[in-house]
């Protein structure tokens, strides 16, 4: 298969971190030709800066972990991402709307509602750079499959370009079940990002075997160099 670090997001988005963290990170990057790396929202300019000229692109977070934002907190967060430089954005998704939501039923209010709040980010922020990559995590831990399902048909409604398993906060991570399931649902015209877990070279490949397109992992280095 082809380069397994193109695959990757190569990702710092612990609790603790120094600058050298985030050096040694986009260091690593470089070196190994990742997709992108994915920090705090903090860390952006710094790994733009980091970064310049070496194809690997900064994604970082919005509504990170609990995507219990309001709307205008979630436009602020990502605006000032992009104008910091990101080039990929990984939107949380609410969850307790995500299960209101689906309860109710597809063709209810809230599914209407919350259907419509997610095309109006994705419009604003295709509109700010038409490029920026937006990715939902739809947090799988927490959803059963029915409902993972349903955020991925909203997810694919609203204009998101992947879907992603997790934030890596959660009591779970990604599984080939989960991932292969969002693949069914999306088709073949998104993406399908991995994430929490993913710790060495089998476990991505079956990822990838399942269907993802995008490896969020914070042990890249050990996952390429793995023989």
């Amino acid at each position: 298969m082809e380069d397994i670090a193109k695959y990757i997001d190569h990702t710092f988005l612990k609790t603790t971190g120094s600058a050298k963290d985030i050096e040694r990170l986009c260091e690593e990057a470089r070196k190994y030709g990742f997709a992108s790396v994915c920090v705090h929202p903090c860390e952006v300019t710094r790994c733009k800066s980091l970064l310049e000229g070496s194809g690997v692109k900064v994604c970082t977070v919005v509504g990170f972990p609990l995507g219990q934002n309001t709307v205008k907190t979630i436009l602020f967060e990502a605006y000032e991402a992009v104008e910091g430089g990101a080039d990929e954005l990984d939107f949380v998704v609410n969850v307790g709307e995500v299960k209101s939501a689906f309860a109710e039923g597809r063709g209810g209010k809230s599914a209407r509602a919350l259907a419509a709040k997610w095309k109006s980010v994705v419009s604003i922020v295709k509109g700010q750079r038409g490029d920026v990559v937006a990715k939902l995590i739809i947090e799988c831990c927490y959803l059963e499959d029915d409902e993972k399902v349903f955020a991925c048909e909203m997810a694919k409604a609203a204009g998101f370009d992947f879907v992603k398993t997790s934030t890596g906060f959660g009591p779970g991570g990604a599984t080939v079940h989960d991932v292969a399931l969002m693949r069914r649902a999306v088709g073949d015209s998104m993406g399908v990002k991995a994430a929490g877990g993913i710790r060495t070279k089998e476990d991505a490949l079956a990822m990838i075997e399942a269907g993802a397109t995008r490896l969020g992992c914070s042990a890249g280095v050990a996952i390429v160099t793995a023989r």
